[in-house]
């Protein structure tokens, strides 16, 4: 059986499924379509339903709870790792209220996490990621939220950081932070959503317990990307959450599903989120 498998081209994600795509663990019978796109062109794909498993942000898990379960293994959970508010020059709470913030997508958990630590602040606009420490630079917007690699890079281009969002999250709910996580759609079998979930447990296994076995892949597409960089990203977003989200990391994502709830910012739902 062959499932279409979306996923970005950043080192976290080329690494976790490098062992599932490239037969080093056994897939029980399924093989995969790989279709690599950023995480927010990943997330519309999942609103068009069009994915059968996916990388997708939080925040567009909150509105896709009906048509995608969430897997155990394969999350991107941490600590002091969130997203990043930037700017040219320092800027108080109040300017910020009333910033232009180049935001790298309206589903992704940064910009629901930047609705948290901001609610006042509406001028927004989406942009590639890549594209968002240019645009603070040349003065299109007053301030950025940058996630993945650019947290390492801003601050070689004379960039400062407003606020971490990662540590705002962790010191209001005192759990980590769930950024990305990968998917299932509902409408499969019972039996192929726990297939998969067990594959992709033997994948991210695999890439973790054998680390330069997924470099060729990884490398592929971060050319532009220095290898200490490299596995940088992937030691920040890979972890033993990524391995199994366990209780600690469930408790995460039920909290931010609970909190999106009750500020408005998801529909109210009591389908169970995970496969």
């Amino acid at each position: 059986m062959q499932l279409s498998l979306g996923f970005s081209p950043c080192p976290n994600d080329t690494f976790i499924f490098d062992a599932l795509l490239h037969g080093k663990v056994d897939t029980e019978g399924l093989s995969f379509q790989p279709v690599i796109e950023d995480v927010e062109a990943l997330n519309e794909m999942a609103f068009r339903h069009e994915l059968h498993i996916t990388k997708l942000s939080y925040h567009a898990f909150a509105h896709l709870l009906p048509h995608y379960a969430l897997l155990n293994a394969g999350s991107a959970l941490g600590e002091k790792v969130g997203p990043l508010l930037i700017a040219k020059k320092p800027l108080t709470p109040d300017e910020i209220d009333t910033a232009h913030i180049a935001i790298p997508g309206q589903y992704t958990t940064a910009n629901f996490l930047l609705s948290l630590a901001f609610p006042k602040a509406q001028k927004r606009t989406a942009m590639l990621f890549s594209e968002i420490e240019n645009a603070v630079l040349q003065g299109s917007v007053d301030a950025g939220l940058i996630i993945h690699e650019n947290r390492f890079t801003y601050q070689y281009k004379g960039l400062v950081k407003l606020m971490d969002l990662g540590d705002y999250w962790e010191e209001t709910s005192g759990l980590p932070i769930p950024l990305g996580g990968i998917v299932v759609r509902r409408d499969l079998p019972e039996v192929v959503q726990h297939k998969v979930d067990r594959v992709l447990a033997r994948s991210v296994a695999y890439a973790l317990d054998h680390p330069d076995a997924p470099r060729d892949f990884v490398r592929q597409y971060a050319q532009e990307m220095e290898e200490a960089v490299m596995y940088k990203h992937i030691n920040l977003y890979v972890n033993h959450y990524t391995r199994d989200l366990g209780e600690r990391g469930r408790a995460a994502v039920e909290h931010l599903f609970e909190v999106a709830m009750k500020k408005g910012v998801m529909p109210v739902s009591n389908t169970p989120v995970f496969v």
